[in-house]
């Protein structure tokens, strides 16, 4: 049951990565601008994160086995179709598709493993299953390198698909076949999640497009003004009726509540420099597709090697020290690659990318371990779902405020007259500098979360 659960964590690493590589390529084929090949991730991340809390609670009171199954159908679904795409649009509703699989997959995820695996061995587990994403973060730029210098960016959706369509199988073979919660005692706020989708995608929908259509324009105050009116009706009604999409009660524990602080914006952190070191290499050093997925690669190798340790180190001792350490180092690696310009050597690539994964590996499984273990085994399920909601959340912020803060540097630095790989690296640095940012603000919420008088350290 845990590998099952693992290799759905796996292919959407897997999937994460190759797409990340492919973006640039992806934007020059489809003649599309770097803010509008976002939507490529933006789209994926944001169906994925919406139906986090639908499919959590469905995961209560339908058969694992069958719900998993169909998690890992349509992704591979969604795989298959991308690699058919001839044109940007079909490529996003494709991504979509492949989402909705995915969000199946992942609300449900942690939840498995944390009722599997007690304590120590939960920890553990955890770990492991830090390393598997590992793992698939580790096979997918090397590999989309090489698919891609072949076949072409289409090809980066293959790999996926005979791991899907395996945990499909086995998923039906080997998941729980019971639930706990009769069907009929089933109610889900409809409402609720109806006000939850518009005010996401109208607060990304703001972030992405500011820079184009101007944050003073009467288009950007409007999408602000749903955000807030919705968001203020989606947590108002949440707290007033007793089947809530998100059950905030749960915020009022402190390792719960700051811990997920901790991992969004460690997202937020991480996908800045996943999002534009691609686009760096390729744009300004000009490697080709195999060279960039191979200098990234070490990031996936140290993460495979630390994760897993530290996933059982924070069993047996507590998640305070590692999760304070691995801010701190992949805040290192960030200031790094803001020092690199036009003559960086190959190998001060690999250590930054090496450094992050260290950084990375020392804070996730750790983090994860003490934000289920302090809830009550009962809430598991929702639990896993906001966990799986504030990393999903870190990853759709930070790939909307990276490229949105790049294209707006970029172009007021081109209007000032610098030549574009001037405006490209000069950019590239302060976006990044918003990275360090962002991991000082997880560093924060980390020390935080795990006092050493939290039940959680």
């Amino acid at each position: 049951m845990f590998v099952i659960a693992a290799v759905g964590n796996f292919i959407a690493m897997l999937d994460s990565t190759t797409v990340n590589l492919a973006l640039y390529p992806m934007s020059v084929d489809l003649h599309v601008s770097m803010s509008q090949i976002q939507w490529v991730m933006i789209a994926y991340m944001l169906v994925l994160t919406v139906f986090l809390p639908f499919f959590g609670k469905l995961g209560d009171i339908f058969p694992k086995n069958k719900l998993y199954a169909v998690g890992f159908t349509l992704f591979a679904l969604g795989a298959f179709l991308n690699t058919t795409a001839g044109n940007f649009t079909h490529l996003v509703i494709y991504r979509c598709i492949e989402a909705i699989g995915a969000s199946i997959m992942l609300s449900n995820a942690q939840a498995i493993i944390a009722g599997i695996f007690k304590k120590e061995r939960r920890g553990k587990a955890l770990g492991l299953n830090g390393c598997i994403i590992a793992i698939g973060g580790m096979s997918g730029p090397a590999l989309g390198g090489i698919l891609i210098n072949a076949f072409g960016w289409h090809s980066v959706f293959f790999p996926c698909i005979p791991f899907a369509i395996a945990g499909a199988y086995y998923s039906w073979k080997m998941l729980p076949h019971g639930v706990k919660t009769k069907r009929e005692n089933f109610k889900f706020d409809y409402k609720g999640f109806l006000y939850f989708t518009v005010s996401l995608f109208a607060l990304l929908l703001a972030i992405s497009e500011g820079h184009t259509w101007g944050w003073s324009s009467l288009r950007i105050i409007a999408l602000g003004v749903i955000t807030l009116v919705f968001g203020g009706l989606f947590y108002f009604r949440d707290h007033k009726i007793n089947y809530p999409l998100i059950n905030f009660s749960l915020f009022a524990i402190k390792p719960f509540t700051f811990g997920n602080l901790a991992v969004m914006t460690s997202y937020m952190a991480m996908f800045t420099n996943s999002i534009l070191l691609p686009f760096f290499l390729q744009e300004i050093l000009h490697y080709n597709p195999l060279v960039t997925g191979l200098l990234i690669l070490p990031y996936s190798v140290t993460l495979s090697v630390i994760a897993p340790v530290s996933g059982r180190l924070s069993g047996k001792y507590g998640s305070r020290y590692l999760t304070l350490a691995g801010p701190i180092v992949f805040i290192i690696a960030l200031i790094l690659f803001t020092i690199y310009d036009k003559n960086v050597q190959m190998w001060q690539i690999v250590a930054a990318s090496g450094i992050m994964g260290v950084g990375n590996g020392l804070f996730q499984s750790p983090s994860n371990n003490a934000i289920m273990t302090s809830v009550r085994k009962e809430e598991f399920g929702i639990a896993s779902g906001i966990l799986a909601l504030s990393r999903n959340m870190g990853n759709i912020l930070g790939v909307a405020v990276t490229i949105t803060l790049f294209e707006t540097f970029k172009k007021l630095f081109l209007e000032a007259g610098k030549v574009y790989d001037i405006a490209f690296l000069t950019s590239y640095r302060v976006t990044m500098g918003f990275g360090i940012l962002f991991g000082l603000f997880c560093l924060g919420f980390a020390f935080v979360a795990y006092r050493k008088n939290s039940n959680a350290a």
